[in-house]
């Protein structure tokens, strides 16, 4: 597939939504020199993202993202700030808001690498971002940065929803291929603090956007692998159940409690060892996450039924090469999404709770 396709999810979403009193770098320090630092995990960020990187308690992303609000000054606070429950006309509830490329605050003028922060500010927010994930990711994911973005602090923006510190609060990163949130499970019902993306179009291939079949340097595509193994398992009853022809357009990502609407095939009929490879798949898929991200996420899915209410699905549209390595493929049960789309390049829109009445607010 050599000819330029159509991607609208990857057409941005650009819109634009004050107390700098800032933290001092030896104060910040403190907040976050509570902990041992992991030997190599962390190697290749600044000394205080590396700390936040741990992941320990005395330096978690919540804990920074109240010293980043504390350190904000009045005109950063009106810009960069907002009510719980703030709305806007094209986006509504704009925390739960998700899209593949998109900025939650202006880009141009507010961008985290940019002068609108301080350094101390600019370090901390770069601190809390990386403390959302393994640490064992930080490379891969500095990697898609720099691919789909140029690198880190270019052109992500953030936002922060109620009072850090409180019982509700919600700091949420924004850019190409990115929507990450840090909430300290203040947010109800949901896991990761509401839907997620991430994504990624490799510089591996020739044409990034248009990546080859095998995607190449894409940091996610083993993931796709991991679960085309597990297809490759099936029996012939089981791929008809499973391959569809068609996929949902990928921000179709609400909740469908009636398992008849979801498609594909049912996890509980897998035999053991097959059920066994699907936890694989989905340790592979929550393994770029924190530990508490993961166990949040687990927890949602026990409640509505575990991996067995779910079903898995691989679409026969846009396969790459026509190789019969599903480029696009879906778990979903009665309230978890993971939509995983391969072509032309990698988008996963991401919907885990456990209400399965919960509203999605995505767009394209």
């Amino acid at each position: 597939m050599s000819e330029q396709r159509e991607c609208p999810a990857c057409d941005p979403l650009d819109t634009t939504v004050d107390r700098r009193a800032a933290v001092s770098r030896r104060e910040f320090v403190k907040v976050t020199s509570g902990s041992a630092l992991a030997a190599g995990l962390t190697a290749g960020l600044p000394a205080t993202a590396a700390r936040a990187g741990s992941q320990t308690k005395g330096a978690s992303s919540e804990n920074l993202v109240e010293q980043l609000y504390l350190s904000f000054t009045p005109e950063q606070h009106k810009k960069l700030c907002f009510d719980w429950d703030h709305q806007t006309k094209d986006r509504g509830l704009l925390r739960t808001f998700v899209a593949a490329n998109w900025n939650i605050t202006d880009h141009k003028k507010l961008h985290v690498g940019g002068p609108f922060f301080s350094k101390d500010q600019q370090e901390m927010i770069e601190a809390i971002f990386y403390g959302l994930y393994n640490p064992e990711w930080t490379d891969r994911i500095r990697q898609q940065l720099r691919d789909d973005a140029g690198g880190y602090g270019k052109s992500q923006t953030i936002a922060i929803f109620g009072k850090p510190g409180s019982d509700r609060f919600e700091f949420v990163m924004t850019g190409r291929h990115l929507t990450v949130r840090c909430d300290g499970n203040t947010t109800d019902h949901v896991a990761f603090g509401g839907p997620i993306f991430y994504g990624h179009a490799s510089k591996g291939s020739p044409d990034a956007f248009n990546e080859l079949p095998n995607h190449p340097g894409n940091v996610f595509w083993p993931q796709a692998v991991e679960a085309n193994r597990l297809y490759q398992m099936l029996d012939g009853k089981q791929r008809e159940q499973a391959l569809v022809k068609f996929s949902p357009i990928e921000t179709e990502v609400g909740f469908r409690s009636d398992a008849a609407k979801r498609d594909g095939l049912l996890i509980s009929e897998l035999s053991r060892d097959q059920k066994e490879h699907a936890q694989k798949v989905l340790a592979l898929l929550l393994e770029p996450y924190r530990v508490a991200d993961q166990e949040d996420a687990r927890q949602c899915l026990k409640t509505q039924g575990g991996l067995d209410d779910c079903k898995i699905s691989f679409y026969q549209e846009d396969d790459l090469g026509n190789d019969g390595v599903w480029d696009i493929w879906r778990i979903e049960g009665p309230s978890f999404v993971w939509h995983y789309r391969g072509a032309p390049h990698v988008h996963v829109w991401v919907n885990v709770a456990d209400d399965p009445t919960l509203p999605a607010n995505t767009n394209g």
